[in-house]
C-alpha cells in the first residue's frame, strides 16, 4: 500500500469510529431505496437533526457517502466505490444490518405487503410512537432474522414477535417504569442467555421485564439447551441484540461475548462467566442450568432488594 493510499484509508477509517456514524451507514445500507435523509437517521437515532448532519458531513467528506438535496432535504447514499467495503463491514460485525433483498426469503409470498400490514397492527398499541418508526422497525426486525439461516418459514410471526419487543423497549426508553427490565446477552443467543433469560421469568413472573440478544445470533436454540426451555415453557428464538434494548434495559448481564455490548450510564452491567452448553454434556449442561439458576436467583433478589446495585 502507498502512503497516499494508506492515509485515505486511515481517514476513512477515522470517520468510521463513531458509533453514531455507524448507525447512520448500517440504516442507509438497509433502507429498501439505498438511501436516507437527516429525518431518518434522527428519528431512529434520538438525535437531533444538526447532529446527525453533521457526522454525515464527516462521512462524505472522506468519500464514504454522496449526497443530494431534494426541495428542503438532502438525501445520502453509499459511494459506489465503497459499497463493497462497506456492505463486507457490516455483514462482519453487524449481520442485521443488510438490507431484505439481499438474504434468502424464498416460500413468502408478497413479504413487503406482510410486513406493512403488520406495522399497521402494531403501530395503534404504541401511539407515542411515529407510524415511520413503527414501519421501520418491523422491517428491519425482518432483515436481522431473514438474515439468520433457517428463518424463512415463521419469519413474519417471528418479526411480530421481535418487532414487538423491540418497541416496547423504544417506549420504555422514552417514560421508564417501576417494572425491573433485565436483559442477557451472550453470542448466539441460543444457550446462555436463553436459559438465563427462562429461569428469570420462571421465578419473577410480570415483576420483572426479561430480554435476550446475541452479538451473533445463531439459526436455531442448541438442542440440549431447547429441552431445559421446554420444561420451563419458554417458546424462545435467536435475536440480534440492539441498541435498544441496551438502553431499555435497568440491568445488562454479558455471557461470554466481551465488550459488544454499548455502555450507557444508569445501567448496571455484570458479566457472568458461565460455561457454554452447547458443546456441552448432558451432565456438563445440567452444571450449567444450575450455575446460571443461582446466578438468576441471586439477581432477582438484588432486584426486589431497595438499595441494591
Amino acid at each position: 500500500m502507498s502512503a497516499p493510499a494508506a492515509d485515505h484509508v486511515a481517514r476513512a477509517l477515522k470517520a468510521l469510529a463513531d458509533p453514531l456514524r455507524l448507525r447512520a451507514l448500517s440504516l442507509i445500507a438497509s433502507s429498501p431505496t439505498r438511501e436516507a435523509c437527516v429525518c431518518d437517521i434522527s428519528e431512529l437515532t434520538d438525535v437531533s437533526q444538526p447532529t446527525v448532519s453533521h457526522h454525515l458531513k464527516v462521512l462524505k467528506d472522506v468519500g464514504l457517502v454522496t449526497a443530494e438535496r431534494r426541495g428542503t432535504w438532502v438525501y445520502y447514499r453509499i459511494s459506489p466505490e465503497y459499497s463493497g467495503a462497506v456492505r463486507s463491514l457490516l455483514e462482519s460485525f453487524a449481520p442485521a444490518t443488510v438490507p431484505l433483498g439481499a438474504v434468502p426469503t424464498e416460500g413468502i409470498a408478497d413479504l413487503d405487503h406482510m410486513l406493512d400490514r403488520l406495522a399497521a397492527d402494531l403501530g395503534p398499541r404504541f401511539p407515542e410512537i411515529s407510524t415511520k418508526r413503527v414501519r421501520d422497525v418491523v422491517r428491519d426486525s425482518a432483515t436481522a432474522l431473514a438474515r439468520t439461516a433457517g428463518l424463512t418459514t415463521h419469519l413474519v410471526v417471528l418479526t411480530e414477535r421481535f418487532a414487538r419487543q423491540r418497541l416496547e423497549d423504544l417506549a420504555r426508553i422514552d417514560g421508564r417504569s417501576a417494572v425491573p427490565h433485565v436483559l442477557f446477552v451472550c453470542v448466539a443467543n441460543a444457550g446462555r442467555s436463553q436459559l438465563a433469560a427462562a429461569l428469570l421469568e420462571h421465578y419473577a413472573g410480570e415483576s420483572v421485564v426479561v430480554r435476550s440478544a446475541g452479538s451473533a445470533p445463531a439459526a436455531t436454540v442448541h438442542p440440549p439447551v431447547q429441552a431445559s426451555l421446554d420444561e420451563l415453557g419458554a417458546d424462545a428464538f435467536p435475536k440480534p441484540l440492539t441498541d435498544d434494548a441496551v438502553r431499555a434495559a435497568d440491568v445488562v448481564i454479558t455471557m461470554g461475548c466481551g465488550d459488544v455490548c454499548p455502555t450507557y450510564p444508569g445501567i448496571r452491567y455484570e458479566d457472568w462467566a458461565v460455561g457454554d452448553p452447547a458443546l456441552a454434556s448432558p451432565e456438563g449442561v445440567a452444571a450449567i442450568r444450575a450455575d446460571i439458576d443461582t446466578r438468576v436467583r441471586t439477581l432477582l433478589a438484588s432486584l426486589h432488594s431497595p438499595g441494591e446495585s
